[in-house]
């Protein structure tokens, strides 16, 4: 057998016993999807991201941010460019947002939802049913997205990506965000404030311990820089550096998808580490 058959062979198995493990979670965990179609294939939405340069992107771009669907993610609300900004979309994806009902950022945010005075939808996992998450908010709906992996042979996955039964490694909340403007059929995704230049700020102190600053558009709260920095010091550096692989893993995955859908996913963000869309500024829309 050459070394070619062999490679193939084992491509072939390992594709074989990853679809087996994500047709189980599907069966299992995989609920049936509550996006809709909101949007035609000529039609473009922009992707805020909360990496610094978004900063730039405000200042240079507001007029076109303002005047196209936008959708923001994570913590974004407790800025103060949110309420000028007004996203017509947001995403949360990390449990974080759902169980720690104690952390007063989360809280700060949940409040910040409640003042909300235009029409937005909410996306979040399903899973954050089992918490009782809720916003008592007229104007910002709830929608349910499910945040589960789904790996293996390319039909699996592109069936699985159309129905919104599952999504590449969902390593970070950008993940699931193009993968719910692909869903509400916008043709062109427009992607900012995804700096992902993490690389550049990761160390290891004496102690062993791995640093990593993540800075965002808008000044980290103290007690939320704290709470990063404890969840870094759980994980070696091979785990942090393999979580980075996998979200730029997924960037490809959601590539080969979008091409084959007809899609655009362009990449705005000046200076992005992530090397898998094309790279457009908004100012070409």
């Amino acid at each position: 057998m050459t070394k070619t058959a062999f490679n193939n062979l084992g491509s072939m198995a390992t594709n074989a016993c990853d679809s087996l493990k994500s047709i189980a979670k599907l069966l299992l965990k995989s609920h049936k999807s509550t996006i809709k179609k909101v949007a035609n294939s000529n039609e473009s939405i922009i992707i805020m991201g909360n990496g610094p340069s978004l900063n730039e992107t405000i200042e240079e771009s507001a007029v076109i941010l303002n005047a196209m669907p936008t959708l923001s993610v994570n913590f974004a609300a407790n800025a103060p460019q949110f309420w000028k900004l007004k996203p017509r979309y947001y995403v949360l994806a990390d449990p974080h947002f759902f169980v720690a009902v104690n952390d007063v950022n989360v809280m700060r945010l949940r409040e910040n939802f409640t003042k909300i005075c235009w029409q937005m939808t909410l996306f979040v996992p399903f899973e954050a049913k089992e918490h009782g998450f809720d916003i008592e908010n007229p104007h910002v709906k709830i929608e349910y997205f499910n945040f589960l992996a789904v790996e293996g042979f390319d039909w699996l996955k592109d069936w699985a990506y159309s129905s919104g039964r599952g999504m590449p490694r969902p390593r970070n909340v950008l993940i699931p965000s193009i993968m719910i403007a692909i869903k509400m059929g916008y043709g062109n995704v427009y992607i900012t404030g995804a700096d992902h230049s993490w690389t550049k700020t990761l160390s290891v102190n004496e102690r062993n311990e791995v640093v990593s600053i993540q800075p965002h558009f808008y000044k980290e709260d103290e007690k939320e820089e704290k709470r990063i920095k404890v969840d870094y010091l759980k994980y070696p550096l091979h785990q942090i550096i393999y979580s980075f692989y996998l979200a730029f893993k997924a960037y490809h995955s959601i590539q080969r998808y979008a091409e084959a859908k007809g899609v655009n996913i362009y990449n705005s963000t000046p200076g992005s580490f992530i090397d898998a869309f094309p790279r457009k500024n908004l100012c070409e829309i």
